[in-house]
């Protein structure tokens, strides 16, 4: 009996069997299987006020990520994309703004004029993040990853002017993908919203 007890201590020390005889690889465990991050949300930003922002933040939400601008045509899109948000925020909706100056020299002004421009211009309340490349060599990693990917109603390939518009499901997939040209309250984007809101 004293050996069985003296073999038992020997085992626990060596942390193959607890001193209650429960083998270490059948023990519980508390510990949370880590959720993996889908490739669309695995990039690091910086917010419009300079902070770092992890997009896995947002997993589990209904995300729409445009690129935008303060002296374009389609500028008064902001308008109706911060309506949008209002309408779905509560049932799980983001939108991400990413200014970029790629197409007509159209984002000129600094993180802190863009922020003021569109604050007083068009009350965005929406999330809004430091001014970046979405096209080119030296385009932003996560609009390298996004014009990557097989898409509809737009296919993949490059950003082609202002306002385009990509949007991404509770399961960090891309979506959708619709163009400069289609607002942000077109039928089209609305459904493909609710539908990916609704999964």
């Amino acid at each position: 009996m004293k050996n069985a007890w003296m073999a038992a201590v020997l085992l626990a020390a060596a942390g193959i069997v607890g001193m209650n005889g429960v083998w270490a690889a059948d023990a519980p465990t508390d510990k949370k299987e880590e959720k993996a991050v889908p490739t669309a949300l695995n990039f690091k930003v910086k917010d419009i006020d300079g902070k770092d922002v992890t997009l896995s933040t947002y997993q589990g939400k209904v995300i729409l990520i445009v690129n935008v601008a303060s002296k374009c045509g389609n500028t008064p899109q902001y308008a109706a994309l911060e309506k949008l948000y209002k309408k779905y925020k509560e049932k799980g909706f983001v939108i991400l703004g990413f200014p970029a100056n790629n197409f007509g020299q159209q984002e000129p002004g600094t993180d802190e004029q863009i922020k003021e421009f569109c604050s007083a211009k068009y009350h965005v309340s929406f999330l809004m993040f430091s001014k970046i490349s979405v096209k080119g060599e030296d385009i932003a990693p996560l609009f390298k990853y996004l014009t990557s990917v097989e898409t509809q109603p737009l296919s993949k390939g490059d950003v082609k002017w202002n306002f385009e518009k990509f949007l991404i499901g509770k399961d960090g997939v891309v979506a959708g993908r619709f163009g400069n040209r289609t607002q942000p309250d077109d039928k089209s984007v609305v459904e493909a919203i609710e539908g990916a809101l609704g999964k």
